[in-house]
């Protein structure tokens, strides 16, 4: 038991250096794609990335198999059509509006997991979901919600981002780590390909400069091969529940990035946010561990 709850921190602990290495290249995501098309971006970020997998898993391509296939194709569709509805939304509804319904896949997580696999979620887990939702919806809303195309847009995002999570969760139990992840980079780079040939005529940057080059290096090697090994590699030793609450901290550190080197501004309702969601990812992770150590103490079963 105290070697499963070691993993289970440990796994804890690397996902949330991903949710802090998609935050940290935010910023730097953002500058980008003020020069160049976001499908285009995508198309360059994960056919590097998609290479330089494709290099590192080159002695694991004996466990190529159909499945796998299958199951690396599904996970990256999940992640493409996530980013595609995310870039729908953003065309008709505020970028702060998307972000929040984009973050409450936190929510969607738990229940999906039981529908799709009867995995259920701890009380803590939920309640720390709950608390979670309420700090993005200060860190991240600056204007009211409405019901229009762009939130129904979001709203899939957020149903995509869960679904790569629950199924992440499920198929890194059972096939080779390093082909999902490359499989799924792969299929990202196709769909971006074709959204950018169809959706923005061109696959070639407007102009190729030093905060493009830099931009796809920092991103291909902290945000996508890092940040999705780590995910596939750790997310067997927890929750899908868990994961979509580390996760939240993605916005919060992006916040705290932005501050510190993009001199952006932190508003008090945004700091009171990000504390929200730390307790709410405090709460998930402590809650069972005090809860089963009190049972053992005291001998309930």
């Amino acid at each position: 038991m105290i070697h499963q709850k070691f993993k289970e921190f440990g796994a804890d602990f690397l996902l949330l250096l991903v949710a802090i290495a998609w935050g940290s290249t935010f910023f730097i995501v953002q500058a980008a794609v003020n020069e160049t098309p976001v499908y285009t971006f995508l198309f360059w970020r994960f056919l590097v990335a998609a290479i330089l997998m494709g290099l590192i898993s080159f002695r694991q391509l004996k466990h190529l198999t159909k499945d796998v296939c299958v199951a690396g194709g599904l996970l990256g569709l999940f992640m493409f059509f996530g980013y595609a509805f995310q870039t729908f939304a953003l065309t008709y509804t505020y970028s702060s509006t998307v972000g929040f319904i984009t973050g409450l896949n936190v929510i969607v997580v738990p229940f999906i997991a039981y529908l799709v696999f009867k995995h259920k979620a701890s009380i803590f887990s939920l309640l720390g979901a709950m608390i979670a939702s309420v700090g993005l919806y200060f860190l991240t809303l600056n204007s009211e919600i409405g019901f229009g195309l762009g939130e129904g847009y979001a709203f899939i995002c957020a149903i995509m981002f869960a679904m790569h999570i629950v199924f992440t969760g499920y198929y890194s139990t059972k096939y080779n780590v390093y082909l999902l992840v490359c499989i799924q980079f792969v299929t990202v780079a196709f769909g971006s390909c074709l959204g950018g040939l169809f959706l923005e005529g061109t696959l070639m940057p407007p102009r190729v400069d030093s905060l493009l080059v830099h931009s796809i290096i920092i991103t291909v090697l902290f945000a996508t091969i890092f940040a999705f090994w780590v995910q596939t590699a750790v997310q067997r030793f927890t929750t899908a529940a868990k994961t979509a609450i580390i996760f939240t901290m993605e916005p919060v550190s992006a916040g705290l990035f932005g501050y510190w080197f993009a001199n952006e501004v932190l508003s008090l309702s945004q700091v009171g946010g990000a504390c929200l969601i730390l307790s709410g990812m405090l709460i998930a992770e402590l809650g069972v561990y005090f809860r089963e150590r009190y049972r053992a103490q005291n001998q309930i079963p």
